[in-house]
């Protein structure tokens, strides 16, 4: 589709967005986002008529890219023939749904919990996790992110959760490994996994192992900078938490559905947890949608015993619709091996080459559809371009470099002292170029403020 421009339009939901709108994770009035025309692929555009390449996936969902015309059909067709029904019920489009997800899931992660999104698939996780366990505290890593609902957010590890940590969530947090910044002075990957290791079975032993519901992981952190575990790391954590009778749950709500160049990044390891969560690229973020994958041990504990939770609209049909479509249209396009060919013979190679040329880029790390540049002053040092959390006058350098981006054409995800590339599982390779050109304009920026 062609953008077509229309200024008046775009003013006016700009000024009615302005007017009424209440954003999330922002300070209202120094906000000014940008009014979107139109989407299609791994591109949408404003009402002037300038086009971006998406390399955020809208937050990270938009695996199949926007208005993928099958994904729209079926939506359309459920809508015509069902919109909503209770959750209580069989529908053909949640039957449907969830045999598709179960096929994929690894190991017998066969029953299928319907959410509307990635937080409220946490919540019920964890509280599947106690209710089978009947321990209170939940462990998870200071870099972190696992949603904004008030269980979901005080798990979380990033700054997100600190106005709303309420210190009572029982929540437990620890290091996860992390070799460019090493909070082990490791030499080596697997120094650094096997004192991890060490570090969180020591954190279980002082907080006392009959105490401990679960361990939650990200399996590939998202927001807190994409860093894949080194090997042995997450089997490590499944052997300790098989030791002390620990509900191992992996929050795939990014990872999963292809973003990592397998279906789920599970894969990658090896290894199958208890609960696994997910949600945005279920369904390409189409209609809301999320879950969580529930094992035979613990959907056993609820088969006599009814589960004390639910959602008015679990399940919801033409969110269903769209996650069936979605999941068929992957198989059907190779989405999944697009992710994992691309990501190691173009993304990898490409970024690596930047990094070559800019002494902003401390590191490149990543997998599939799912990488990020690590922003320094400094590489001898790997002082962060910006403080951590940084905000105003102290996030310039990163603003300078975001607006770089845009002005050149490519919508970046921006995060603290990093730049994600996280483009649509089926991008293509020219795109990709494109977008590669625009963050070497971009970077340019950023070594202006390099020591």
């Amino acid at each position: 589709m062609t953008p077509q421009p229309n200024p008046d339009t775009g003013a006016a939901v700009k000024a009615a967005d302005r007017a009424h709108v209440f954003h999330s994770w922002s300070a209202q009035d120094l906000i000014d986002p940008l009014a979107v025309a139109g989407a299609e692929g791994s591109y949408f555009w404003d009402y002037d008529g300038k086009r971006y390449l998406d390399f955020t996936s809208g937050l990270v969902y938009t695996n199949i890219g926007y208005q993928h015309p099958k994904v729209v059909a079926a939506v359309q067709e459920q809508a015509a023939t069902m919109t909503t029904f209770a959750p209580a019920f069989a529908i053909e489009a949640r039957s449907e749904a969830a045999r598709l997800i179960a096929e994929r899931t690894p190991g017998d992660l066969d029953k299928i919990f319907f959410t509307n999104g990635g937080a409220d698939a946490v919540e019920h996780a964890v509280r599947m996790a106690r209710l089978h366990t009947g321990r209170p505290k939940v462990l998870s890593a200071y870099r972190s992110y696992h949603g904004g609902t008030q269980q979901a957010i005080n798990i979380t590890g990033d700054p997100r959760r600190w106005a709303s940590d309420s210190a009572t969530g029982g929540v437990v947090r620890f290091w996860t490994p992390f070799p460019y910044r090493s909070r082990f002075y490791a030499e080596n990957e697997e120094q650094e996994s096997a004192r991890a290791l060490e570090h969180l079975e020591t954190t279980i032993a002082f907080e006392g192992p009959g105490t401990v519901a679960a361990i939650i992981l990200e399996t590939v952190p998202g927001t807190a900078g994409i860093m894949v575990p080194p090997p042995g790391y997450l089997a490590g954590v499944r052997e300790i938490c098989d030791k002390y009778g620990i509900v191992f749950i992996l929050d795939e709500v990014m990872a999963g559905f292809g973003r990592t160049g397998e279906w789920f990044a599970a894969d990658l390891f090896g290894v199958v947890p208890d609960l696994l969560t997910f949600a945005k690229g279920v369904n390409s973020g189409y209609v809301p949608l999320g879950g969580v994958a529930i094992s035979g041990a613990i959907a056993e504990t609820f088969g006599k015993r009814p589960y004390p939770g639910g959602l008015t609209y679990s399940g919801h049909p033409l969110a269903c619709a769209a996650a069936v479509a979605t999941i068929n249209v992957m198989a059907e396009e190779g989405v999944v091996e697009n992710a994992r060919r691309l990501g190691g013979s173009v993304v990898g190679p490409a970024l690596a080459e930047l990094a070559e040329r800019h002494p902003s880029v401390g590191e490149v790390r990543g997998v599939g559809m799912f990488w990020a540049l690590e922003l320094v002053k400094n590489r001898e040092t790997r002082e962060p371009l910006v403080p951590y959390n940084a905000t105003g006058e102290a996030n310039a350098p990163m603003a300078a470099f975001a607006a770089a981006a845009k002005q050149h054409g490519v919508w970046p995800f921006v995060n603290m002292n990093r730049t994600h590339v996280v483009p649509p599982c089926n991008v293509t390779e020219a795109e990709l170029k494109e977008g590669f050109a625009a963050l070497d304009a971009a970077l340019s920026v950023a070594d202006t403020y390099t020591a």
